[in-house]
């Protein structure tokens, strides 16, 4: 990703916050704290290369903070459900033609559909950046640390959509977040981590074929 776009990138997530901010009302005030934590990852993606940094200690230490804020873009995905906010079906049982639910239901659409490709995008770039760097040249070793990531993130969107915590409690409170965390583990839970794995691998793919046949 050339210079110019990672800055063109920056300016629209900067605007669209702003936006967010002063014109996004209650109850999906929300978007604002999401769509930023959900930029996070890219920032970082942007900072990682096979040669970037050059320490390979700061460059584990930069792919894990990656790491921790990843989840945020795809677990906007299960923001979608918020849309029911919205009340779209009349009494007819017909969905409302409605403009500001409309309006609203685009300000969702907006914030999750780029920073979901984004993210996918970051992790394509963090997996590739681990494998040139260390000169690995088996696709299978590539999808299986894409099967981590993936799998990783998912455990994340369970925590910040059933336990409440997001990321940053992790960083600037550990000791309050780790009993509920040893605590979630159910089959429940590791059915939903399989839903959201698959999910995104199958978005994964269906980018990867697109960005091949181009």
């Amino acid at each position: 990703m050339t210079t110019k776009t990672k800055w063109i990138i920056r300016l629209c997530y900067g605007l669209g916050l702003l936006y967010i901010a002063f014109f996004v009302h209650p109850p999906y005030h929300f978007l604002l704290l999401n769509t930023f934590l959900a930029y996070i990852p890219i920032e970082f993606a942007f900072h990682i290369g096979s040669n970037r940094p050059k320490n390979s200690l700061f460059f584990w230490l930069v792919i894990l903070l990656w790491l921790l804020f990843y989840p945020n873009a795809p677990y906007l995905l299960t923001d979608l459900f918020h849309l029911s906010l919205l009340h779209p079906y009349a009494d007819t049982g017909l969905i409302r033609l409605s403009i500001s639910m409309w309006i609203y239901y685009i300000y969702m659409l907006l914030a999750v559909i780029p920073s979901v490709m984004l993210g996918m995008w970051s992790m394509t770039q963090v997996t590739r950046s681990i494998v040139k760097r260390y000169h690995i040249h088996h696709r299978i070793v590539e999808m299986g640390i894409v099967g981590v990531f993936t799998t990783l993130s998912s455990i994340g969107i369970f925590i910040g959509r059933f336990l409440r915590l997001h990321t940053i409690y992790l960083l600037i409170s550990p000791e309050w977040v780790l009993k509920p965390i040893f605590n979630m583990w159910s089959l429940q839970m590791l059915a939903f981590v399989f839903l959201m794995t698959l999910l995104q691998s199958i978005i994964y793919v269906v980018l990867r074929v697109i960005r091949n046949t181009n």
